[in-house]
Protein backbone atom coordinates (compact mmCIF):
# COMPACT_ATOMS: atom_id res chain seq x y z
CA UNK A 1 0.00 0.00 0.00
CA UNK A 2 0.76 3.52 -0.86
CA UNK A 3 2.53 5.03 2.34
CA UNK A 4 2.20 9.15 3.31
CA UNK A 5 4.66 10.56 6.04
CA UNK A 6 3.57 14.23 6.77
CA UNK A 7 5.74 16.13 8.78
CA UNK A 8 3.70 17.88 11.32
CA UNK A 9 0.61 18.68 12.96
CA UNK A 10 -0.68 22.14 12.23
CA UNK A 11 -3.46 23.18 9.86
CA UNK A 12 -1.19 22.00 6.46
CA UNK A 13 -0.36 18.63 7.70
CA UNK A 14 -3.33 17.62 8.62
CA UNK A 15 -5.08 18.83 6.12
CA UNK A 16 -2.90 16.72 3.83
CA UNK A 17 -3.63 13.50 5.95
CA UNK A 18 -7.01 14.21 5.89
CA UNK A 19 -7.34 14.03 2.64
CA UNK A 20 -4.76 10.79 1.73
CA UNK A 21 -5.86 8.61 4.29
CA UNK A 22 -9.48 9.32 3.50
CA UNK A 23 -8.79 8.37 0.25
CA UNK A 24 -6.87 4.89 0.93
CA UNK A 25 -3.28 5.69 1.59
CA UNK A 26 -1.67 4.27 4.50
CA UNK A 27 -0.87 8.05 6.58
CA UNK A 28 1.45 8.71 8.95
CA UNK A 29 1.97 11.77 10.66
CA UNK A 30 4.60 13.13 12.96
CA UNK A 31 3.87 16.21 15.64
CA UNK A 32 5.67 17.87 17.88
CA UNK A 33 2.79 19.29 18.92
CA UNK A 34 4.84 23.06 17.98
CA UNK A 35 2.06 24.77 15.68
CA UNK A 36 1.71 28.25 15.89
CA UNK A 37 -2.24 27.10 16.09
CA UNK A 38 -1.84 27.24 19.91
CA UNK A 39 -0.86 31.02 19.96
CA UNK A 40 -3.98 32.12 17.75
CA UNK A 41 -7.95 32.63 17.69
CA UNK A 42 -9.31 31.81 14.48
CA UNK A 43 -11.45 34.36 13.20
CA UNK A 44 -10.45 34.54 9.70
CA UNK A 45 -11.06 30.47 8.80
CA UNK A 46 -14.16 30.40 6.17
CA UNK A 47 -16.96 28.01 8.05
CA UNK A 48 -15.47 29.04 11.81
CA UNK A 49 -16.92 31.90 13.14
CA UNK A 50 -14.56 32.05 16.36
CA UNK A 51 -12.64 29.24 17.59
CA UNK A 52 -9.54 29.04 19.87
CA UNK A 53 -6.92 27.65 17.90
CA UNK A 54 -5.94 24.88 20.36
CA UNK A 55 -9.66 23.56 19.97
CA UNK A 56 -9.24 23.80 16.09
CA UNK A 57 -5.83 21.81 16.48
CA UNK A 58 -7.85 19.04 18.69
CA UNK A 59 -10.79 18.89 16.41
CA UNK A 60 -8.63 17.92 13.61
CA UNK A 61 -6.94 15.25 15.32
CA UNK A 62 -9.97 13.82 15.79
CA UNK A 63 -10.94 14.12 12.53
CA UNK A 64 -8.00 12.60 10.79
CA UNK A 65 -8.10 9.80 13.80
CA UNK A 66 -11.42 9.03 12.47
CA UNK A 67 -9.77 8.51 9.15
CA UNK A 68 -7.10 6.10 10.59
CA UNK A 69 -4.39 8.59 10.47
CA UNK A 70 -1.03 6.87 12.73
CA UNK A 71 -0.65 9.75 14.53
CA UNK A 72 3.21 9.94 16.30
CA UNK A 73 2.55 13.05 18.86
CA UNK A 74 5.58 14.39 20.53
CA UNK A 75 8.21 12.59 17.94
CA UNK A 76 10.48 14.35 16.09
CA UNK A 77 11.50 13.88 12.33
CA UNK A 78 15.58 14.24 12.33
CA UNK A 79 16.00 13.38 9.29
CA UNK A 80 14.58 12.60 5.53
CA UNK A 81 16.62 10.88 2.92
CA UNK A 82 15.63 9.47 -0.43
CA UNK A 83 15.93 6.14 -1.02
CA UNK A 84 15.42 3.59 -4.17
CA UNK A 85 11.69 3.35 -3.37
CA UNK A 86 11.04 6.58 -1.97
CA UNK A 87 11.74 7.99 0.89
CA UNK A 88 13.18 7.08 4.69
CA UNK A 89 11.97 9.11 7.95
CA UNK A 90 13.80 8.93 11.03
CA UNK A 91 12.49 10.08 14.20
CA UNK A 92 14.11 10.97 17.66
CA UNK A 93 12.45 7.55 19.20
CA UNK A 94 15.16 5.64 16.83
CA UNK A 95 12.45 4.89 14.46
CA UNK A 96 12.81 4.55 10.59
CA UNK A 97 10.10 4.41 8.50
CA UNK A 98 9.91 4.32 4.60
CA UNK A 99 7.31 6.18 2.35
CA UNK A 100 6.43 6.53 -1.12
CA UNK A 101 5.61 9.99 -0.45
CA UNK A 102 6.94 13.02 2.03
CA UNK A 103 4.74 15.92 2.92
CA UNK A 104 6.57 18.56 4.98
CA UNK A 105 4.52 20.85 7.37
CA UNK A 106 6.84 22.24 9.84
CA UNK A 107 6.00 25.87 9.70
CA UNK A 108 8.90 28.15 9.34
CA UNK A 109 11.51 25.93 10.15
CA UNK A 110 12.94 24.57 6.47
CA UNK A 111 15.68 22.32 7.90
CA UNK A 112 14.36 18.68 6.80
CA UNK A 113 13.38 20.52 3.16
CA UNK A 114 17.34 21.90 3.32
CA UNK A 115 18.81 18.41 3.85
CA UNK A 116 16.89 16.73 1.67
CA UNK A 117 18.48 18.43 -0.95
CA UNK A 118 15.14 21.00 -1.94
CA UNK A 119 15.30 23.90 -4.11
CA UNK A 120 14.92 27.39 -2.46
CA UNK A 121 13.93 31.14 -4.22
CA UNK A 122 15.36 34.05 -3.60
CA UNK A 123 13.41 34.90 -0.77
CA UNK A 124 14.41 31.83 1.15
CA UNK A 125 11.28 29.47 1.07
CA UNK A 126 11.31 26.33 -0.12
CA UNK A 127 10.42 26.24 -3.83
CA UNK A 128 7.58 24.39 -4.79
CA UNK A 129 5.11 24.25 -7.98
CA UNK A 130 1.50 24.68 -7.67
CA UNK A 131 0.79 20.97 -6.65
CA UNK A 132 3.31 22.28 -3.67
CA UNK A 133 5.75 19.30 -4.75
CA UNK A 134 9.64 20.37 -4.37
CA UNK A 135 12.55 19.77 -6.60
CA UNK A 136 12.51 16.48 -5.34
CA UNK A 137 10.11 14.18 -6.77
CA UNK A 138 7.05 13.16 -4.44
CA UNK A 139 8.36 15.46 -1.43
CA UNK A 140 5.69 18.42 -0.96
CA UNK A 141 6.20 21.97 1.12
CA UNK A 142 3.44 23.68 2.41
CA UNK A 143 2.70 26.47 4.73
CA UNK A 144 5.11 28.67 6.15
CA UNK A 145 7.80 27.16 4.46
CA UNK A 146 6.65 28.18 1.04
CA UNK A 147 5.36 31.60 2.03
CA UNK A 148 7.63 34.24 2.82
CA UNK A 149 4.74 36.01 5.06
CA UNK A 150 1.69 35.31 4.13
CA UNK A 151 1.33 32.61 7.52
CA UNK A 152 -2.85 31.79 7.78
CA UNK A 153 -3.94 28.65 8.37
CA UNK A 154 -7.00 28.55 5.83
CA UNK A 155 -3.42 28.86 3.21
CA UNK A 156 -2.05 26.75 5.10
CA UNK A 157 -4.69 23.81 5.10
CA UNK A 158 -5.20 24.82 1.25
CA UNK A 159 -1.34 24.02 0.91
CA UNK A 160 -1.86 20.32 2.45
CA UNK A 161 -5.07 19.84 0.36
CA UNK A 162 -3.20 21.17 -2.73
CA UNK A 163 -0.07 18.44 -2.13
CA UNK A 164 -2.17 16.06 -0.89
CA UNK A 165 -4.62 15.76 -4.17
CA UNK A 166 -1.41 15.89 -6.44
CA UNK A 167 0.25 12.35 -4.16
CA UNK A 168 -3.57 10.95 -4.97
CA UNK A 169 -3.70 11.86 -8.63
CA UNK A 170 -0.07 10.44 -9.74
CA UNK A 171 -1.55 7.06 -7.69
CA UNK A 172 -4.25 7.04 -9.97
CA UNK A 173 -2.98 8.14 -12.68
CA UNK A 174 -5.62 10.80 -13.59
CA UNK A 175 -6.65 13.88 -11.92
CA UNK A 176 -8.47 13.36 -8.79
CA UNK A 177 -10.81 15.34 -7.05
CA UNK A 178 -12.27 14.55 -3.55
CA UNK A 179 -15.79 15.66 -3.45
CA UNK A 180 -18.25 14.56 -1.68
CA UNK A 181 -22.41 14.81 -2.16
CA UNK A 182 -24.70 14.82 0.95
CA UNK A 183 -24.97 10.85 -0.06
CA UNK A 184 -21.61 10.37 1.56
CA UNK A 185 -22.67 11.71 5.08
CA UNK A 186 -25.55 9.25 4.98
Amino acid sequence: MTHVVVVGGGAAGLSAALFTAKNGLETTVYDTDGTWLHKAHLFNYLGIESEDGSAFVEDARAQVDEFGVERHQGVEVTGVETSDDGFTVETDANDSVDADYVVLATGANRSLAEDLGCAFTDDDVVDVDVTMETTVADCYATGAMVRAEEWQAIISAGDGAAAALNVLSKEKGEHFHDFDTPADAE
